[in-house]
């Protein structure tokens, strides 16, 4: 009895198998096996978004909303998330390129593993049956569109890590026009890179190209520290680190930031004339009197930079 339900559960298993990767699998080469959400998979999981989408499926923040997320301050983007219940949006740890440029884009992904033989020779097989070519670093590289921020899961890897050298750094410049690069791995030719102007956030430098590893997959949840990232959030870089925004929170999150402004415009200002304690004034004024004069305050300044933003 023991045997048979041993050779079932064998059986089952493989079948398991060979199903998933008939779903999963999609174009292959040497390098490994593919996969990716399908436009169905990312509207599912990221329902909460109300955004158009991308033609791949993303969801796609609005470029006014880019434009406002580059005054974004870590205090501003982290004050809704922590409210929120996302406490893991935050990535630091890297070298930065440009630290004096705030990167913000949306979040295109892209998903490495150490290489496996036995993987990598069924996928080039998988490969040539469809006549498909090579998935390397630039077949991910190739699908960027304007806007875009390159995500790259490649666990750390230092040699053979580098996603990109100067040649490859400056088309997705060019590509997403200036949108960015994080990558859990290295680069190469930093000396190129950094004449580039666009930012960017890497573990490592290593003169070695890219190699040993399997592109696993496009536009799926990759970790980036101890983030997962979705295809589509908000992308956004200080000197700090990087925040990674989902895309339902994006408009909380820019409403709030101005309320944050306008209560440090207004504390400062409450300082510079000398005549209380701190902890008066912040982080709310203690006395009814200041707090309703901060309100009036706030009531002001956020019509004012509404009807910047949007005059009639």
């Amino acid at each position: 009895m023991a045997i048979v339900y041993g050779t079932f559960t064998r059986i089952m298993t493989t079948a398991v198998f060979v199903l998933c990767a008939i779903v999963l699998l999609l174009p292959c080469s040497a390098h490994g096996q593919l996969m990716t959400f399908s436009k169905q998979d990312l509207a599912d999981y990221t329902a909460q978004s109300t955004f158009e989408r991308l033609p791949d499926g993303r969801p796609k923040v609005p470029d006014n909303l880019l434009e406002r997320a580059r005054e974004l301050s870590s205090e501003e983007v982290w004050a809704v998330l922590e409210e929120k219940g996302f406490r893991n949006q935050y990535a630091d740890g890297f070298q930065i390129l440009h630290p004096e440029k705030p990167m913000v884009g949306r979040a295109f992904t892209v998903q490495f593993m150490p290489e496996r033989p036995d993987v990598s020779k069924v996928a080039s097989a998988k490969a040539k049956e469809k006549g498909l070519g090579s998935l390397t670093n630039q077949l991910a590289i190739d699908m960027l569109q304007p806007g875009d921020v390159l995500i790259v899961d490649l666990f750390g890897k230092k040699v053979n890590g580098t996603i990109v050298g100067d040649n490859l750094f400056y088309y997705v410049m060019k590509t997403t026009h200036s949108g960015g690069l994080v990558v859990d791995g290295s680069i190469r030719d930093l000396n190129g890179i950094s004449e580039i102007a666009m930012p960017a956030y890497f573990k490592a430098v290593d003169p070695t190209p890219i190699g040993n590893v399997m592109l696993t997959g496009i536009n799926v949840p990759v970790r980036i520290g101890g983030v997962t990232v979705m295809p589509g959030d908000l992308v956004v870089g200080d000197r700090e680190g990087v925040y990674f925004v989902p895309p339902q929170l994006v408009k909380e999150v820019l409403d709030r930031a101005d309320e944050i402004r306008v209560h440090d415009e207004w504390t400062k200002k409450k300082f510079d004339e000398m005549k209380y304690k701190s902890r008066e004034i912040y982080g709310s004024p203690t006395d009814p009197a200041l707090l309703q004069e901060y309100k009036d305050y706030l009531k002001k300044r956020l019509e004012e930079i509404r009807k910047q933003r949007n005059p009639q």
